[in-house]
């Protein structure tokens, strides 16, 4: 048992806090997911590995830097990465300067539906996330994305490195 004082389990006004972000965490992905499947054949992971890559030096990033980014095991990120790579829209190729390592590129194809993805997403965060809320809202919900990130783990989160993209 510990001594940090915690209570033993959740109720009030802390278990309808915690109720309320666990179904954003449930119903968020799916939610984001629908437009992007519906209109591109991409899941809102895809389309992150996409940005991720549009975003990255020469459009290439170490498999294992994207599975960092995304916090995903490097056997889900290869299974979006071939199936995104079956489309045309990455390729992966041996690292040159490792050759152990493995990159995967973003191919103008994958940049061309990257761009002609990014309003529909854009469209949905938007609708979904932020015009729920005030701006003061929108700041706060930053700052408390922010701290929880941090309880979870050091590490900075995924930053964006260009203004005004997705």
């Amino acid at each position: 048992m510990s001594d940090s004082g915690a209570p033993a389990h959740l109720a009030g006004d802390d278990l309808a806090t915690w109720a309320a972000l666990a179904t954003v965490l449930e119903w968020l992905p799916p939610a984001l997911d629908a437009p992007l499947v519906r209109d591109f054949d991409l899941t809102h992971f895809e389309y992150g590995v996409l940005f991720a890559l549009a975003d990255a030096p020469d459009r290439a990033l170490r498999m294992t830097v994207l599975a960092a980014y995304s916090n995903s095991s490097l056997s889900r990120l290869s299974r979006a990465v071939s199936r995104i790579e079956a489309r045309g829209l990455v390729i992966r190729t041996r690292d040159p300067k490792d050759g152990r390592s493995t990159l995967a590129t973003l191919t103008e194809a994958g940049l061309d539906m990257l761009e002609e993805a990014t309003p529909v997403q854009s469209h949905t965060v938007t609708k979904l996330v932020l015009e729920p809320l005030t701006k003061a809202q929108r700041g706060q919900l930053h700052e408390i994305s922010v701290r929880i990130q941090r309880a979870i783990r050091e590490q900075e989160g995924w930053q964006p490195a260009r203004p005004g993209r997705g």
